[in-house]
């Protein structure tokens, strides 16, 4: 069972990096000469986050948790316990803010496309967005480093103190 779960955890996060990735690539590299264009582009990248992301870092976070409650020895690491509040905080980032730039900058460039709303409207919305990307990439990027690492950051133990005798 615990490898099983390792497994997936690992796929989980190779999944949501490479939705990263692609969701980086998509943005910077598709033909956005047209509203037209630009909605498909967005379309694309929505989908990356509704189909990639968000179910690989639900799936990697529940992993996580799950091998926490598996393995008793890692309760006592601290590394571990940073990797929970880092995924937490991922999973946070992602849903309140890649997942709704994605949607909305979708919706938001369909519009523009129709002509029912200006360019500006779209650039106001998505301004944030490479730094939103670049945050969540270091995220989990920091999540791998921490998992393979694995530094010694164990709890420390109290030492019990004898009672001290008088003299």
């Amino acid at each position: 069972m615990r490898k099983t779960i390792k497994i997936i955890h690992s796929l989980a996060s190779c999944g949501l990096i490479g939705g990263l990735a692609a969701y980086m690539i998509v943005l910077a590299w598709s033909p956005q000469a047209s509203p037209a264009q630009y909605a498909d582009v967005r379309q694309t990248i929505a989908a990356i986050s509704n189909y990639a992301l968000v179910p690989s870092l639900g799936v990697a976070l529940f992993t996580g948790l799950v091998a926490m409650m598996v393995q008793r020895g890692f309760q006592e690491m601290r590394w571990v316990w940073l990797k929970a509040v880092l995924g937490l905080a991922m999973f946070e980032a992602t849903l309140a803010v890649i997942q709704s730039k994605a949607n909305y900058g979708y919706e938001t460039a369909r519009k523009v496309a129709e002509g029912a709303e200006t360019a500006e409207a779209l650039t106001a919305a998505l301004s944030s967005e490479w730094t939103s990307l670049y945050a969540i990439m270091a995220l989990s990027l920091a999540q791998v480093i921490l998992g393979v690492w694995r530094p010694p950051l164990y709890r420390r133990q109290v030492r019990a103190q004898a009672p001290q005798t008088a003299e």
